[in-house]
């Protein structure tokens, strides 16, 4: 199978050619492996590489034999690393699957490698001291987002036609924006985070998938949603497959404009100009749009201050543990400047400091959810600006301590932590370009808690609305050569 064959089709496209005999397993499996060897090298978004361990059988699963890349962090595959882009975590090997690694496996796709993170996942572009930076497939001078950055620029490039990623405030959709793919985070407790952590940042981050295609997303969704024994709490199952969802009309739908940031920041004029346009089209499609605000329920202020203090404590725990199992300091030689400040601010922390950040979180979610009982969908920027330069993002945070370090991230994506604070699915949309820049830009929509269906129908109807299959970065497997 020729690469350009290969990036030709989207994951459950190769499912079907698969499932109809015209390709093999072994064939599509090599045409990624290529695919890796032709691109990897310009964007370093692979970390790890290893031959297939499965062998699916063709057409056992909507994704049987598709190949797949697992983001370095939140999954562990038995005898691979998992490193989670810190010097502190480098050689630590899993022992055992966790259990969203087994529904990979069950849904029958071929993982093939470990895609690139920040370290802890603490951060929106992906640029770990570990591993280098990830560089943007539509332009190497920029970032290619984060914390999913690694998976984003493979799945852009064309190495897989899906990956996994995570997303704690935003990791899923901040990288989706910048490369120009689609991204849903889920509902809080749709995918187990087990059987390692019940939760991971308090709630706040949930497993998902980058991909070109809407279906793919909403395939893989379908196979690998639902609790697993101990889970503390999980979202009830949807009424039918999302895969289904994405074929059938959303209806008319009761839309909410927000294009001013809750932290009062700019967005850049061609950026909210990709949101009017948006908003215009669905108009068009017959949904109604209204400017709106949303009380957050709390000041921008405290909500920051409440989300460093469960993202720093819990980081505390990552960075004890990693220092305890190898035996190595925690000091410059093994943590990067930033998550030391974070790691110092975190032991601070009280227990009556933490439990009122958890009460921030609940008023969050309550003030979020009262909202979408106005709106059905909210409609947003995905971010402010377009991917910045590579070695820029720390500018301006030189020196910060664990809240100022938080405050610089949330600056850089304040229109996506809401809804990790609150567990509602968000989703990024790869429904513009910059005009004098070519780069993709990425606009979000939100709903209201378990409404993923509501989401993947009205992304099914603007996929063909304003198709993107057709735009392609500069490096691209499918062109035959990188740039």
């Amino acid at each position: 199978m020729k690469l350009h064959e290969y990036t030709r089709y989207d994951a459950v496209g190769l499912a079907e050619l698969l499932a109809r005999g015209e390709v093999t397993v072994a064939e599509v499996t090599a045409a990624a492996q290529d695919a890796m060897t032709a691109v990897n090298p310009d964007i370093n978004a692979v970390v790890e590489s290893w031959p297939a361990e499965d062998a699916p059988a063709p057409g056992s699963t909507p994704l049987a034999g598709v190949p797949f890349l697992i983001k370095d962090l939140a999954v562990s595959m038995k005898g691979k690393r998992v490193e989670l882009g810190s010097r502190l975590a480098a050689g630590n090997v899993a022992a055992a699957d966790s259990s969203l690694m087994r529904r990979f496996r069950s849904a029958g796709l071929v993982t093939l490698g470990r895609t690139s993170t920040p370290e802890f996942a603490y951060s929106t572009t992906t640029e770990p001291v570990l591993h280098g930076a990830t560089r943007n497939p539509w332009d190497l001078a920029r970032t290619a987002g984060g914390s999913s950055g690694g998976s984003a620029a493979a799945v852009a490039a064309g190495i897989t036609p899906i990956a996994h990623a995570t997303d704690a405030a935003g990791s899923i959709r901040v990288p989706a924006a910048g490369t120009g793919l689609f991204g849903l985070k889920p509902t809080r407790g749709r995918v187990s985070m087990g059987p390692d952590a019940d939760e991971v940042f308090n709630g706040l981050a949930v497993h998902g998938a980058l991909s070109r295609t809407v279906r793919d997303s909403a395939t893989l969704l379908d196979l690998i949603q639902g609790p697993e024994s101990g889970d503390p709490y999980f979202a009830e199952r949807p009424t039918r497959p999302y895969a289904e969802e994405v074929t059938r009309s959303p209806g008319r739908l009761r839309i909410g404009l927000v294009t001013t940031p809750w932290n009062g920041r700019a967005v850049e004029p061609a950026i909210h100009d990709a949101v009017l346009s948006t908003a215009r089209l669905l108009e068009s499609l017959g949904h109604q749009v209204d400017v709106t605000s949303v009380d957050l329920g709390v000041s921008w202020e405290e909500f920051v201050l409440a989300n460093a203090r469960l993202w720093s404590a819990n980081l505390v725990t990552w960075i004890e543990g990693f220092a305890r199992t190898f035996g190595r300091p925690v000091d410059e030689s093994t943590v990067e400047p930033e998550m030391l400040a974070s790691y110092a601010w975190g032991r601070r922390v009280s227990g009556s400091e933490f439990v009122h950040a958890l009460d921030v979180r609940n008023r969050v979610a309550r003030s979020l959810g009262a909202h979408f009982s106005r709106h059905e969908v909210l409609l947003t920027p995905t971010l402010p600006e377009l991917p910045v330069q590579l070695g820029t993002y720390h500018h301006g945070a030189e020196g910060a301590d664990g809240l100022g370090w938080l405050e610089h991230l949330f600056h850089r994506s304040p229109f996506t932590a809401a809804f990790n604070v609150a567990g509602t699915p968000a989703m990024s949309m790869p429904l513009a370009s910059d005009p004098a820049t070519g780069m993709p830009i990425g606009v979000q929509f939100a709903a209201g808690h378990g409404r993923e269906d509501v989401l993947f129908r009205l992304a099914g109807q603007l996929e063909q609305a304003a198709p993107w299959a057709d735009r392609t970065p500069t490096v691209w497997a499918g062109a035959g050569h990188s740039a």
